[in-house]
């Protein structure tokens, strides 16, 4: 079971920003109008990627189709007041590594933390969701460069693994599978894991966290085995994953 949240805490933790036959964000979009609900300022976050004003020029127009105002963090000239001002901040997909250096080096993370425990709106994807995590143990990323630490925003209180793709009986691949990665983070850390499956997010609200879209999600525990879970599930619910 996962624990029970922080009641002011809104979050939307999707597990990618594009699925196949889609566009960019497309099936979350209603999701997102949920979490912004009374929204219209956010600040978006680019760093996991490398070309950051072509990330925050596809962003902005995909929100601005929504209606919201997205300004980029990479743009201002003082990071810090932008989310301090912000009324809900969008961190998007990438390289983990590289996104958690670049919070780190601009001394987000605590602010990040402090605004999002106050009850301001957060939506991570793939990348971003990670980050939202305590630690970015659970990433499958090349380290293209070097945080600090893996410590990461611990937004919640357990980890996620985004893009979670399902052993495959049929393939001659010899390497490890994500189920088995997962399971050797168990073997040393005690937090529960969320296998996020493609098409699918976690919603966090009013205490509880809900797994939202198309598609189910497995969980992972140290010394259980694996559960699947269907979407609408309540996952801080002992029955729901029993």
């Amino acid at each position: 079971m996962l624990k029970p949240e922080d009641s002011a805490k809104n979050l939307l933790l999707i597990s990618c920003s594009t699925i196949h036959g889609r566009g960019y964000l497309d099936h979350m979009e209603s999701n997102i109008r949920d979490v912004l609900r009374g929204v219209q300022r956010i600040a978006f976050l680019p760093y996991a990627l490398y070309d950051r004003d072509s990330y925050a020029a596809k962003a902005e127009e995909r929100f601005m189709r929504m209606g919201f105002a997205l300004e980029s963090a990479h743009r201002s000239p003082a990071p810090p007041r932008l989310i301090e001002s912000a009324e809900a901040i969008f961190i998007g997909g990438g390289n983990t590594f590289r996104l958690l250096k670049a919070l780190q080096d601009l001394n987000l993370l605590e602010m990040i933390r402090s605004r999002v425990e106050g009850g301001c709106p957060f939506i991570g994807s793939s990348a971003g969701s990670i980050v939202a995590c305590p630690t970015l143990k659970t990433t499958k990323d090349m380290p293209v460069v070097q945080p600090r630490s893996f410590d990461a925003l611990r937004l919640v209180n357990f980890q996620i693994s985004p893009h979670y793709l399902d052993p495959d009986p049929s393939s001659t691949h010899m390497g490890e599978t994500q189920e088995e990665r997962i399971g050797q983070y168990l073997e040393e850390n005690e937090l529960a894991v969320v296998g996020l499956r493609e098409a699918s997010a976690l919603r966090v609200r009013h205490g509880a966290v809900l797994l939202h879209g198309a598609a189910s999600a497995r969980i992972f525990q140290r010394g259980k085995k694996p559960i699947e879970v269907l979407p609408g599930t309540d996952l801080t619910v002992d029955t729901a994953i029993a």
